[in-house]
């Protein structure tokens, strides 16, 4: 299968190329950092050389970058049979006081991403009636949170984006999946203490966006909703 994963060079989206090349599927990884990318891209291929893949950075908050990451895709592959829309950047602030801009900014990140590279997408996906898409939520996304902001704003821009396509896509056979993850430990928790398991792991999240790809043609996962065990921080 061709699986394109967006924000793959690190913690989440890493994770979900691990489990999907374990199984030697063709990988398409994204993210904006060349150098993170390119790093990710050789640990994978030394820890999974059996699986093909190929990575090309893409700044998908700019438009014209989805759309060229889309024909990138197309051309190499022909059409992608997973889309995982995980591209994201966390920026705290509260409404009342955060930086002229920033709600533009966690908007074109967060949403326009995802929104401009599967609209470039999906005719090829439609054209074979079949794909699935899984698109990067967050907790935040159901609920505010102190700090949130901007973020937790681009957040519920982005569950509605993947309500919205689930009701269009299904009658395409194309599957549409929201993620909701609480706290995961990645790099950007720093010098977080995680040696009590008090928050998730990234693997957590991509064997969960694995076993939803897994099943029967008439079955989809809607939403695939996670906590830490204790409950949010």
């Amino acid at each position: 299968m061709n699986v394109v994963i967006t924000g793959a060079s690190r913690g989440i989206g890493l994770a979900i190329a691990r489990v999907f090349a374990r199984r030697g599927d063709s990988l398409f990884l994204v993210s904006k950092s060349d150098f993170a990318l390119y790093k990710a891209l050789e640990q994978l291929s030394l820890e999974f050389p059996g699986a093909p893949m190929k990575a090309m950075p893409y700044d998908l908050s700019k438009k014209e970058e989805a759309i060229s990451c889309a024909e990138w895709v197309i051309n190499s592959a022909g059409h992608p049979d997973i889309l995982v829309n995980n591209a994201g950047l966390f920026e705290p602030g509260n409404v009342m006081d955060e930086p002229d801009g920033l709600l533009e900014s966690q908007l074109s990140t967060n949403l326009e991403s995802a929104y401009h590279l599967t609209r470039a997408l999906l005719p090829s996906m439609i054209k074979r009636k079949s794909g699935h898409i899984f698109n990067m939520c967050s907790i935040a996304s159901l609920h505010a949170y102190p700090n949130g902001g901007a973020y937790s704003i681009s957040k519920y821009a982005m569950h509605g984006f993947s309500a919205n396509l689930r009701g269009e896509l299904k009658q395409h056979g194309i599957k549409v999946t929201s993620v909701f993850p609480g706290a995961v430990f990645t790099d950007s928790w720093g010098n977080f203490d995680n040696s009590a398991n008090r928050i998730m792991v990234a693997d957590d999240v991509a064997q969960m966006v694995l076993a939803a790809s897994q099943l029967s043609p008439a079955a989809c996962v809607e939403e695939i909703l996670m906590r830490p065990l204790l409950g949010d921080l």
